[in-house]
């Protein structure tokens, strides 16, 4: 007899930004722990490629854009009911305070603050949730550690974790729980596309004490952590998920 309480056999998991990096890893692993997935993702193309790598079967792709209504609403009608649900979609942003506008800060709040609370609202308010549900949302440890040109960036995934926080005491007396992860910088193809130099990279790499950056799957692994019976106990916490970055 096997066991392993990280199982997600017959579970429900909802991924939000599954087309590519941690969202895509995250649907990956949980399919090979026995999930059943609904991935959803701007570019069909890519989300496409995600659904092609997901192990076993009845999993379900919906292509659309979270911050349009209409579309979130569309893509919440082809939902089952949840046993877990993911929030990964967001877009980064890199400006200094002085050149900050209304225009960019709108464009990352709506992406990745609005759109996760407003599309939680609505699964709430169509019960979508079964008892016992898992709520993982995706913050940054631009939350906790402040760098240079970050700040539309990490107030918006400051409000992710304060959400988190407030969603997870309304529905521990429903027994649903939510936790907000943190990541660090993680090794993506975008690192190396030219916005910063290797030299740059290398030193950045420096300030964290493993000397490397995350693996899209190494941040997967901790959200399957949380959406699994081995967390049962476990609801409005911050998972840093950082390498030690911000222990220094």
């Amino acid at each position: 007899m096997s066991y392993n309480p990280y199982s997600l056999e017959g579970k429900a998991i909802f991924v939000t930004g599954a087309s590519s990096g941690i969202g895509q890893s995250t649907a990956i692993e949980c399919s090979k722990l026995g999930a059943k997935l609904i991935i959803t993702g701007r570019n069909i193309e890519r989300l496409q490629q995600t659904f092609d790598l997901l192990e076993g079967e009845g999993h379900i792709q919906i292509a659309g854009d979270l911050t349009v209504e209409e579309e979130m609403n569309a893509i919440v009608d082809s939902l089952p009911k949840l046993d877990g649900f993911v929030n990964n979609a967001g877009i980064g942003n890199t400006l200094p305070v002085q050149f900050t506008t209304k225009k960019v800060i709108d464009k990352v709040f709506q992406t990745n603050l609005v759109a996760p609370v407003l599309l939680t609202s609505v699964l709430l308010k169509r019960k979508l949730f079964n008892r016992g549900a898992s709520l993982v949302l995706t913050s940054s440890i631009a939350s906790i550690h402040y760098t240079l040109g970050n700040s539309t960036y990490g107030m918006s995934k400051s409000g992710i974790e304060s959400f988190s926080k407030y969603v997870s005491r309304e529905l521990a007396g429903k027994q649903i729980r939510c936790n907000s992860i943190h990541p660090g910088m993680i090794e993506t193809p975008l690192i190396h596309a030219g916005s910063i130099t290797e030299e740059q990279h290398a030193k950045d790499i420096s300030n964290y004490p493993l000397k490397r950056y995350g693996k899209p799957e190494e941040v997967a692994w901790a959200i399957i952590y949380l959406l699994s019976d081995a967390s049962s106990w476990i609801t409005g916490h911050s998972l840093i998920i950082d390498g030690g970055l911000t222990m220094r």
